[in-house]
């Protein structure tokens, strides 16, 4: 079963996120959570467009993805867990939770920093949320992402069973939480205590400063009640809330070209972390 799953990742991956990605969209159009706002049509062909324009950009820039360091860094002996004995359970699952919690650390980083949220301004722009948003990221931060992510698999040494693991879970709890679903509260309370639900990630999306600037994880929701970043629903509840940035609220700028150009244009407001509304 290990041998097929690290010799077998990039179908694996890529069953899980057509397979994913349609029981989501099918969901959202039995169970809709919010009226959208915005042409759906515009809005998909400008956010899977930049899904097909980042995985051209990763796989012309790097060599070998995160699967593919771990298993180098299993063969060199890199890396925490090649130094511990422990059973591969037990490193399959610690690596999936300090690897998330990685992730964590980098999404309130690029919240934190004025030039990282420039370009993560582009995931927040979008004014209607769902599961396409979920891979809407610009290429600058993809391309910083992945970097990290390199630098982690290459401190950890996780066995490649691991980081296969969590690439499928980190993009399947992405579309999940970022899907215009609506759950039954009960469901929703009991699951978020596990995984990051839609209408706890949704707050993360307000126009609200303060509402912005919560609820970071993609995966775990452990981190953000840790840390003091959990908030457990939106001031104006998830109906009446609006989704998007202050300053970009033009529905003609919703296509690829003004997506790409959207870091070098405009203010980034009062939402970076620390910022003051006197700092503009």
């Amino acid at each position: 079963m290990i041998a097929f799953i690290t010799e077998n990742e990039p179908a694996i991956r890529l069953t899980a996120f057509f397979g994913i990605f349609l029981a989501v969209a099918l969901a959202e159009v039995a169970a809709p959570r919010r009226a959208l706002t915005m042409s759906k049509l515009r809005r998909w062909v400008a956010n899977i467009g930049i899904v097909v324009l980042n995985t051209v950009v990763v796989r012309l820039l790097f060599a070998t993805a995160a699967v593919g360091l771990a298993h180098a860094a299993g063969g060199a002996g890199w890396g925490l867990f090649n130094w511990l004995a422990w059973p591969l359970w037990l490193e399959v699952l610690l690596a999936v939770v300090i690897l998330d919690f990685i992730i964590y650390l980098q999404h309130v980083m690029f919240h934190a920093v004025p030039t990282l949220w420039r370009l993560h301004m582009m995931h927040h722009a979008d004014l209607d949320i769902d599961v396409t948003t979920g891979a809407r990221f610009h290429p600058i931060e993809i391309v910083l992402s992945m970097l990290l992510k390199l630098a982690a698999v290459a401190a950890l040494g996780p066995h490649p069973v691991a980081v296969v693991l969590f690439e499928v879970l980190l993009n399947g709890t992405a579309m999940f939480n970022h899907g215009n679903v609506r759950l039954p509260l009960a469901l929703d309370r009991v699951l978020r205590l596990f995984v990051v639900t839609p209408d706890m990630h949704r707050v993360h999306h307000s126009v609200v400063r303060t509402e912005t600037n919560s609820n970071f994880g993609f995966n775990l929701p452990w981190w953000d009640r840790l840390f003091g970043t959990y908030r457990d629903q939106p001031a104006a509840g998830h109906d009446g809330m609006t989704i998007g940035l202050e300053q970009f609220r033009e529905p003609t700028k919703l296509t690829l070209g003004h997506m790409l150009l959207l870091p070098f244009r405009g203010s980034v407001g009062t939402y970076p972390i620390g910022r003051r509304a006197s700092d503009e």
